[in-house]
């Protein structure tokens, strides 16, 4: 056994006094969130659910006022399956990684028709349900059911990571972290891994939360307040001195700089839209037309996708361009601008729309952009 390992296998064998040591601090600086349940209150599996899918990749910050948006537009999950996804995706335009919403509507209607409008309760059953990963259903299982699993989300990576001092990088390192996480839950007596009223020594979801909200509020990414932490005296990262180099990441791939163009066409008080395919980036969301994004694509090219209408003779180029950035790539779009007379009919595929009534369009944010640069709002 190596010194490193032997090292790990020590700190997990003296973690006995840790997850109490986690659950008093948690119960005296937990957080309050609008999809969290207070103290002693069972939480309600539809807000775990929910508050989940959209906190992917996306802050708490973010998320809070589109959550309660939801909440107060479908305040339960039949609701929400009994909902039509355009209107699920105007709900979500501005939050980004639009795929989570067409399973976020799928997985409504899973639940409405397949299981009664209830939630399974074990991670099995979860997992079963369109967009629920590893993740997603271990965090539902252990907040929603208090099922003894531990969800490790990037705040969790951290603090483990940290805690243990995990040489091995990200994403490589991701199994290690679980198993070691798994150690801050508390024994369970009950034997079927879910909890029994009284069982004072379960609590799987307050350990998951307690963790979560230790790397929000302590255990930041740069300089963490290890003197408040109440695993302080165990963190090899900070007997080591090394604690912020934690977790180990692998170098980051960038992918290529994509270009195209936008085509942002007004007709009086209205504007040319059509929607995405379903599948892909963006699915199912509205926008303007505009050629395909490509790596090195040329301006020529780009304007040569322009939409098929008579009434346009010449396209007006705007000043500058658009710039976004998605997860794998970086987006650069010309726009081009044109008004045609108030009869012109919309080509094959597109539609009219209200300049007006634009806010309750589900365009991502791209498409915001190009639309406030061509229309100078």
């Amino acid at each position: 056994m190596s010194s490193r390992i032997a090292a790990q296998a020590k700190l997990i064998e003296d973690s006995a006094g840790r997850p109490a040591l986690l659950l008093a601090w948690y119960d005296r600086h937990r957080r309050w969130l609008p999809w969290r349940a207070a103290a002693g209150e069972r939480a309600d599996p539809y807000l775990v659910w929910l508050s989940e899918i959209m906190l992917q990749q996306t802050t708490v910050k973010a998320v809070g006022p589109y959550f309660e948006k939801f909440v107060t537009r479908w305040p339960d999950v039949a609701a929400l399956g009994r909902a039509s996804l355009d209107d699920v995706l105007r709900m979500w335009a501005g939050l980004g990684y639009y795929s989570r919403a067409r399973n976020l509507h799928a997985c409504a209607v899973a639940v409405l028709r397949d299981h009664g409008g209830a939630f399974p309760e074990t991670e099995e059953g979860l997992r079963a349900l369109p967009g629920i990963g590893p993740y997603t259903a271990a965090a539902i299982a252990a907040i929603a059911f208090d099922r003894r699993t531990m969800p490790v989300d990037g705040n969790i990576e951290r603090v483990v990571s940290r805690l243990f001092a995990v040489e091995e990088p990200l994403p490589q390192s991701k199994p290690l972290i679980q198993q070691l996480a798994a150690t801050l839950l508390v024994p369970s007596r009950a034997g079927d891994g879910k909890s029994r009223a009284g069982d004072e020594k379960s609590r799987a979801g307050d350990s998951a939360q307690a963790l979560m909200d230790l790397g929000a509020s302590i255990c930041t990414p740069k300089k963490p307040a290890c003197a408040l932490c109440p695993l302080n005296d165990d963190c090899a990262g900070r007997a080591r001195g090394d604690q912020e180099t934690f977790p180990r990441k692998a170098p980051k791939k960038t992918g290529s700089l994509r270009r195209g163009a936008a085509f942002v066409v007004t007709r009086g008080g209205e504007l040319l839209v059509r929607s995405r395919p379903e599948r892909g980036l963006l699915g199912g969301m509205t926008e303007v037309p505009g050629s395909e994004w490509r790596a090195g694509q040329e301006d020529d090219a780009a304007l040569a996708a322009a939409p098929a209408i008579k009434a346009v003779r010449r396209w007006r180029r705007k000043a500058g361009v658009v710039t976004h950035v998605f997860t794998h790539f970086a987006l650069e779009l010309v726009v081009y601008t044109a008004q045609v007379p108030t009869r012109t009919r919309a080509p094959a595929g597109m539609r009219w729309v209200e300049i007006a009534t634009l806010a309750d369009e589900a365009f991502p944010s791209v498409m915001r952009k190009v639309i406030a640069h061509g229309l100078d709002i």
